[in-house]
């Protein structure tokens, strides 16, 4: 029951994600968003530290930890709103949150099962590869559960 609400919660935050793809699009310009859109604007780093009311060098420290990927949210909030922006915070999975599960159970069911049919070979009951992946989808459906996917690393 918890793991079909888990799944509907991961489709639906999947759907919602979705628009957010393809992520380069999103990509900072170089010297940063702060920077681009103050310089799009036509503001001066001592405008905008008045209107966040910063002093200029201030700004410039914003700027350039932004560009480094080491401002925090707060601060960058606090500018978005000086440049009548909207600060969109959000993490995009690389790929769909159904396929990183079942990608990571099948890493971990392959894995255990190689370690086990490792052993039979060693003791000469080597076990037939044609029902392997047979094999696979019956251990990640009898012995993996979700929270079982990421004990480890």
């Amino acid at each position: 029951m918890k793991s079909d609400s888990r799944k509907r919660g991961r489709r639906r935050l999947d759907e919602r994600l979705r628009a957010l793809q393809p992520i380069d699009r999103f990509r900072a310009p170089p010297k940063g968003w702060v920077r681009a859109l103050r310089d799009a604007l036509g503001m001066t780093g001592a405008q905008l530290g008045k209107r966040i009311g910063v002093r200029p060098q201030t700004v410039e420290a914003i700027e350039k930890s932004e560009a480094a990927g080491t401002i925090q949210l707060n601060t960058l909030r606090r500018a978005a709103e000086a440049l009548d922006c909207t600060l969109v915070y959000a993490l995009v999975p690389n790929s769909s949150l159904e396929t990183v599960i079942e990608s990571r159970a099948r890493k971990i069911a392959t894995r255990e099962l190689q370690r086990v049919a490792h052993t039979m070979r060693l003791e000469a009951q080597g076990t037939d590869e044609v029902d392997f992946e047979s094999r696979v989808q019956a251990y990640i459906r009898d012995k993996l559960s979700e929270r079982d996917l990421w004990n480890e690393a």
